[in-house]
């Protein structure tokens, strides 16, 4: 069931605040959990579908998708132990994206580079009937507080394509803030696009949160 969580001083927020209150309340529940050989399966099904896969990687020169991390094809037939070695490193935290009723909706990462205390957020919501219903959005945030709350992280960033709007809007709705430009780094349909890195500090997300809700998400 959607959240639906009013603050005590809604009628109080500025004409933004309440529009980005708006999402937050309309945030789907959803859950984080550990990856199995039946959700990368579902994965590799997902990034199949052209409409998926160029919003992601795109595809190699033999034209199999690309993910990041792992080979969702190769880590099928792998030992039971490289199995385990890839989804529980902890340099590159993998999470599956769950729906509360036990939809496996899409999948999550955080590449952590613990000496500085931040990560990389990797975010794909592979089920394309549930785009543009604040799945993506209530996964960040999940994310977000496994990487300030769990992880005690400083900053996470994301590396976000110039033609994929939707994600980069939904990232500064969240607080992210446009902090460099990179050239050539996404492919698709042949063609090199230009890319641009977002950052939230740990102290930029508490305030985000507090000015939103009167308590924390859940």
């Amino acid at each position: 069931m959607p959240n639906a969580i009013i603050p005590p001083n809604y009628y109080e927020l500025s004409d933004f605040s309440l529009k980005m209150l708006r999402i937050i309340i309309m945030f789907p529940e959803i859950k984080l959990l550990g990856v199995t050989l039946e959700d990368v399966e579902r994965v590799e099904g997902w990034l199949d579908d052209q409409e998926v896969n160029t919003l992601w990687y795109g595809v190699d020169e033999d034209e199999t998708p690309i993910h990041i991390g792992y080979s969702p094809h190769a880590i099928k037939s792998a030992s039971e132990v490289d199995f385990d070695l890839t989804f529980q490193d902890e340099s590159r935290k993998i999470f599956s994206i769950y729906t509360t009723d036990g939809s496996h909706i899409g999948e999550g990462q955080l590449v952590i580079e613990w000496p500085l205390l931040e990560a990389q957020l990797f975010l794909l919501v592979g089920r394309k009937d549930l785009w543009h219903h604040h799945y993506g959005s209530a996964a960040l945030i999940k994310l977000l507080d496994h990487a300030y709350d769990g992880y005690k992280l400083h900053r996470v960033w994301v590396d976000v394509p110039e033609y994929n709007e939707n994600a980069l809007s939904m990232c500064q709705h969240l607080g992210f803030v446009v902090e460099g430009h990179l050239r050539g780094t996404h492919r698709k349909n042949g063609e090199w696009y230009d890319s641009l890195v977002l950052g939230l500090l740990v102290e930029e997300y508490y305030r985000r949160r507090e000015r939103l809700l009167s308590s924390p998400i859940n």
